[in-house]
C-alpha cells in the first residue's frame, strides 16, 4: 500500500527531524526500524530523500538511497522530485547522485519546469551543467556486449570506464579532454581511440534519429569524437604523448596571445557535424560565423553555453590553460592570467611569456589611474567638508532659514494665484464707469432724436 500524505508515525517524524539536523547516526538507527518507511510522505508530499536533497545533505542522500528510497517519487503537492530539490539546493554532487540512481531529468512539475529549468531559475548553474551533461552508464555498456551477427563488441569492456569519464565531463575545453585521455594509458593507444570514436559516432546518430531527439547530446558526442580523432592523428604521426597537440591548442599569436589554432579547431569540429538540419547546429553557426577570429565571443564559449547551459563565464574564474572552473592561481608577474595549478602555468608559459611584461605594464597603468582618480575624489570631498566647516553658525542658520522660507513662499505661490494690484483694480473700475456713462449718453441722444422725428 502506497503511503499517504501526512500519515506519519512518531518515529517517521523523528526521522525527518534528524535528517534536517544532519544526525546521520540516529537516521541510520531509525531506518533499521520496522515502523519507519523510507518513502513516507509528510503533509506536503515530501519524502525523506527530498528533505535530504533540499538541505544539501550528501551523506543522508547516500544512506537513504542504500535503503531503497524512490528517487522518482512524484507525490509532492507541486510535482517536485528529489532531483528538482537537489537542483534548488545547488549541490551538484547530490544532483549527480540522483541521476546515477535513475532520476528522470525530463519530468516536469506543476508549472511545467524540469529539474534543469528549476535549477537555472534560481541561478544554480553548476547543477544545470551536471543535469544537462549526464549520460547513463548502462547506455554506454550496451556497446560492450556483442550485438547481432558481430563476433565482438564495438567497445572493449576495459575502455568503458575511461570513456565514460570523458563523456560525462562538464568541462569541454579541448586541452581538458586531452588531459583526461592522457590520464588513462588504455586511451593512449591509436586502436583504442578509434574504437571510442566509433562508439561516440553511433551514440550521436542514435540521439538524432530517436523519437525524442537530443541535439545537445549529439553535438557533445560529435565534438568529443573530433578531439579523440585529432589525438589519434598526433599519436600516429609523432611519439610525444600528445604534448605537441596541447602546445598547438595553447599557442597564441604575437600581438595578443590569442589561441588561433584552438579557435579554428573548434570551429572545424562544429562545421563537421553531419546533421545540417539540426536546429542547434544552425544556432551555433549563426552565433560564430559573424565573429572574427580573435574577437569575443569565442567558439569555445558559444559551444559551452549551448551544451552545458552556462551563460558565458559569469562570476567565476577559469583556468587559461584547461578551462577548469574555480581557478585561483595567478601569474606572479602580470597577475592577470589565471591557472588552476602550477602544471597548467608551466604548460602555458611558452606562449604567455611573450605578453606577460606588456600585461604587467597595462595592469600597473590601470592601477595608477585608479589611484589618481581615488585621490582626486577624496580631495574634492575634503574641500567640500572644509567649506561647510568654515561657515559661521549664524550664516549656517540664516542659510537654512532662507532656504526654508524660500521653499514656504514657493509652496504658497503654487497654492494661491496672485491677486491683482490696486492700480490695476482702479484702472478697471474707471474703464467700467466710462463705459456706463457712454451708454447713458447714447440712450439720451436716441430718445431726443425720436422725439424730434415725431
Amino acid at each position: 500500500m502506497a503511503p499517504r500524505k501526512g500519515e506519519l508515525t512518531e518515529e517517521e517524524r523523528q526521522l525527518l527531524t534528524h535528517i534536517s539536523q544532519g544526525n546521520i547516526q540516529e537516521t541510520r538507527r531509525l531506518l533499521g526500524s520496522k515502523d519507519v518507511r523510507v518513502n513516507c510522505l509528510d503533509e506536503h508530499g515530501m519524502t525523506p530523500l527530498m528533505h535530504a536533497a533540499y538541505k544539501g545533505k550528501v551523506d543522508m542522500c547516500k544512506l537513504l538511497l542504500q535503503h531503497g528510497a524512490d528517487v522518482n517519487c512524484n507525490e509532492h503537492e507541486h510535482g517536485y522530485t528529489a532531483l528538482m530539490f537537489a537542483g534548488l539546493s545547488g549541490n551538484k554532487e547530490i544532483a549527480w547522485l540522483m541521476l546515477e540512481a535513475g532520476a528522470d531529468a525530463d519530468v516536469v512539475n506543476s508549472v511545467g519546469r524540469t529539474a534543469a529549468q528549476m535549477a537555472a531559475f534560481v541561478g544554480q548553474h553548476d547543477c544545470v551543467t551536471v543535469i544537462n551533461n549526464f549520460f547513463p552508464r548502462e547506455k554506454l555498456d550496451y556497446y560492450t556486449k556483442t550485438q547481432g551477427l558481430n563476433k565482438e563488441p564495438k567497445l572493449p569492456s576495459k575502455l568503458a570506464g575511461p570513456l565514460y569519464k570523458v563523456i560525462t565531463t562538464t568541462n569541454l575545453h579541448p586541452v581538458k579532454i586531452v588531459f583526461l585521455i592522457k590520464e588513462n594509458p588504455l586511451l593512449m593507444e591509436i586502436d583504442a581511440l578509434k574504437k571510442c570514436c566509433t562508439v561516440l559516432d553511433l551514440i550521436c546518430e542514435k540521439c538524432m534519429k530517436q523519437k525524442d531527439m537530443n541535439e545537445v547530446l549529439a553535438v557533445k558526442m560529435h565534438y568529443i569524437s573530433c578531439v579523440m580523432q585529432k589525438c589519434s592523428t598526433f599519436l600516429q604521426d609523432q611519439e610525444d604523448k600528445l604534448d605537441n597537440f596541447i602546445k598547438n591548442l595553447l599557442k597564441g599569436r604575437d600581438p595578443d596571445c590569442f589561441p588561433v589554432f584552438q579557435e579554428k579547431f573548434i570551429r572545424e569540429c562544429i562545421r563537421k557535424f553531419p546533421y545540417c538540419e539540426a536546429t542547434l547546429l544552425q544556432q551555433l553557426v549563426r552565433s560564430i560565423a559573424p565573429v572574427e577570429i580573435g574577437s569575443d565571443p569565442t567558439a569555445f564559449s558559444i559551444l559551452t553555453q549551448a551544451i552545458t547551459g552556462q551563460v558565458g563565464f559569469i562570476d567565476a574564474d577559469f583556468c587559461t590553460t584547461c578551462g577548469e572552473k574555480g581557478a585561483t592561481k595567478r601569474c606572479s608577474v602580470c597577475k592577470l592570467v589565471i591557472y588552476c595549478d602550477q602544471n597548467c602555468q608551466k604548460l602555458h608559459w611558452f606562449t604567455h611569456k611573450k605578453v606577460c611584461k606588456m600585461l604587467k605594464e597595462k595592469r600597473e597603468k590601470q592601477e595608477e589611474e585608479a589611484a589618481r582618480e581615488k585621490r582626486r575624489q577624496e580631495k574634492l570631498s575634503k574641500k567640500d567638508f572644509f567649506l561647510v566647516e568654515e561657515m559661521k553658525p549664524d550664516e549656517q542658520l540664516a542659510a537654512t532659514e532662507g532656504a526654508s522660507n524660500s521653499q514656504t513662499d514657493a509652496s504658497r505661490e503654487a497654492e494661491c494665484p496672485p491677486a491683482p494690484s490696486a492700480t490695476e483694480g482702479s484702472k478697471e473700475s474707471k474703464e467700467a464707469s466710462l463705459s456706463s456713462s457712454e451708454q447713458t449718453a447714447d440712450a439720451s441722444i436716441s430718445q431726443t432724436a425720436n422725439k424730434s422725428e415725431e
